[in-house]
């Protein structure tokens, strides 16, 4: 044992002495002398356990011993706040202010206590008083970009956290939440930028590499960011998340052995994870290698047993190798843990389909179309469906409510248009054929590839030659 994993042990041996000795004394209704720098060992350490009914007991302890230490009096406000009750923490800080009005600690509590409440700019002004008085300025610059953050005033948080960095470049926390104010600001271009500037001067920092990657990823430059992801693993071998994210971008480049392989090299350097075994999973899919895939899903499932990604893979992967009734059970399973997903009742309703559940399949493609009608896909699988089963006044309906959610769909006025052929309605037909029209002239074709016979009809072979450039 080393002087310093010595000195460790001693301080923790004389801290559970102290404990044993205040917990006794509470026990039998005693009073025993401790000195000042104990009792805030012992109210430090039942903070840092959450422990506020005896954080609260040994803090009145203290006052009733120390009544003129501030920090005992500071320490009951935050006990206080830490349990609602911020009001009466206010007043103790009013009495702590007349007594020590240097204190940037008094600052900091109160900036935390109207934080909590709501109160931003009160919050601030703490803060910012804190600030004047404290050398641990990064801290409170951190307190400030959280408190910014949470109100929406994103610009300003970043500019505090530039601060922080420029105080304390090591600061991870403060790399971390920049970045993430970035995302949140859509400022992809400014994130490549700052992390570019402050690599110049920090060549050595593996999470302003992982945070340059990030932003590289987002703006979809795949290469830039694994060579980003790539400095960071060179600096730190055990960077799990650089490995993750690096394979994604492989998969963005469609390199799916490559990102296989460094998935695999992230479960190396952490504990094996679902996500990374469903992403896995996910390359072998798109490699057609469907064996693989189910091996990788259920690892997935494994570890987290209702990960509907991962039962739809495997339902997907079931569906490819003609186990269809396999498949709907995963893809239900799926959908059971997550009913208000829209891609597992689409997928559904497919499966369904293709097994000729036509009902069923019916109920899976309407509640695609009340959760998610913004895909334009679905009206048309949906009138599709109907219209197979000669249920065409259904089908124009739901072509009707398509357009209404996509007014500017080319597809959906040539499919009203031929839907509306079949059934005599011709004047409506080319009225809505003129505007599918006008819409995309080159999707004509589908028209022919719906209902060939139509090929044969003059009045709509007319008018598409009217529109002809």
């Amino acid at each position: 044992m080393g002087h310093e994993d010595s000195g460790d042990y001693r301080g923790a041996k004389r801290l559970l002495v102290l404990l044993n000795r205040f917990e006794e004394m509470i026990r039998q209704n005693n009073n025993y002398y401790f000195e000042s720098e104990e009792m805030e060992d012992i109210i430090d350490y039942y903070f840092d356990k959450n422990n506020s009914k005896n954080a609260i007991l040994a803090i009145d302890f203290a006052i009733a011993q120390f009544p003129f230490y501030t920090i005992f009096h500071l320490r009951k406000a935050q006990a206080l706040a830490a349990t609602n009750q911020s009001q009466k923490a206010l007043e103790i800080l009013s009495y702590v202010e007349s007594i020590e009005p240097n204190n940037p600690e008094l600052f900091m509590t109160k900036g935390g206590i109207y934080s909590q409440m709501g109160l931003t700019e009160q919050a601030i002004e703490n803060y910012k008083k804190a600030a004047e008085l404290s050398d641990a300025i990064d801290e409170i610059y951190m307190a400030m970009a959280f408190e910014f953050q949470g109100s929406g005033k994103i610009d300003d948080a970043i500019y505090y956290l530039k601060k922080v960095l420029e105080i304390n470049p090591d600061s991870e926390m403060g790399i971390y939440e920049l970045a993430f104010c970035y995302e949140i600001n859509g400022q992809n271009e400014e994130a490549v930028k700052y992390y570019t500037e402050f690599l110049e001067k920090y060549p050595y920092t593996p999470t302003a590499w992982f945070n340059l990657g990030v932003a590289y990823a987002r703006l979809t430059f795949w290469e830039k960011a694994i060579a980003a992801y790539d400095y960071a693993i060179a600096i730190d071998e055990k960077f799990s998340s650089a490995y993750f994210n690096k394979a994604n971008s492989l998969v963005g480049l469609n390199k799916l052995d490559e990102a296989i392989k460094v998935y695999k090299e992230t479960l190396e350097h952490e504990e094996p994870d679902s996500i990374t075994f469903y992403y896995i999973g996910e390359c072998y899919e798109k490699k057609e290698d469907f064996e693989k895939a189910l091996t990788y899903y259920h690892k997935a499932l494994s570890i987290d047993p209702v990960m509907g990604d991962a039962l739809l893979g495997i339902g997907i992967c079931l569906d490819a190798q003609e186990k269809k009734i396999e498949a709907l059970h995963y893809v239900k399973r799926a959908i059971d843990s997550d009913k208000e997903n829209s891609d597992f009742w689409y997928i559904y309703g497919e499966i369904q389909e293709e097994l000729k559940f036509y009902e069923e399949a019916e109920i899976s493609f309407k509640k695609v179309s009340e959760l998610d009608p913004g895909n334009s896909e679905i009206w048309l699988d949906y009138a599709n469906l109907l219209f197979e089963q000669e249920n065409k006044n259904g089908s124009l309906e739901i072509l009707a409510e398509g357009i209404k959610h996509h007014p500017q769909n080319a597809e959906l006025h040539y499919r009203i248009s031929a839907c509306l052929m079949s059934i005599g309605q011709k004047q409506e037909a080319l009225s809505f054929l003129q505007s599918a029209l006008k819409l995309n002239y080159e999707k004509h074709v589908e028209l022919f590839e719906y209902i060939p016979t139509l090929r044969q009809n003059t009045s709509i072979i007319d008018l598409i030659e009217s529109y002809k450039k």
